[in-house]
């Protein structure tokens, strides 16, 4: 009797993909786990150092970096299901919801730090 997976929704799809392409996929969903700690990381140092930057606009960037710790892992768990059902359909993979959200992420926190050490 086969073994149930979790979750369903993505092992129940298609057939079973080459285990590197899976293991790869899985690598890139533990890679935006490592990138949420470290949005995390650096939205908590951001505020901790209590550098010389206005400080509403320092916790602006702290908040929106932490929010973003919060948001990526839950994008990569839904990515890594799309991919994988992709692979596991053979159909073309799926854009990158979760770069383009982390590439916003950091065009705006570096705006506000930029803005934060000019009106200081």
């Amino acid at each position: 009797m086969p073994r149930s997976r979790f979750p369903q929704s993505v092992y129940g799809t298609g057939d079973e993909p080459d285990a590197r392409f899976s293991l790869a996929n899985e690598r890139t969903f533990l890679a935006w786990n490592r990138t949420a700690l470290a949005l995390i990381a650096g939205g908590v140092a951001l505020e901790a150092l209590g550098l010389d930057l206005q400080p509403g606009l320092r916790l602006a960037a702290s908040l929106i970096l932490i929010a973003a710790g919060l948001v990526v892992p839950v994008l990569a768990w839904f990515e890594w299901g799309r991919i994988e059902r992709a692979l596991r359909v053979a159909s073309p993979l799926p854009g990158s919801a979760t770069s383009i959200a982390l590439a916003v992420t950091i065009v705006l926190v570096a705006a506000l730090v930029l803005l934060g050490v000019v009106l200081r």
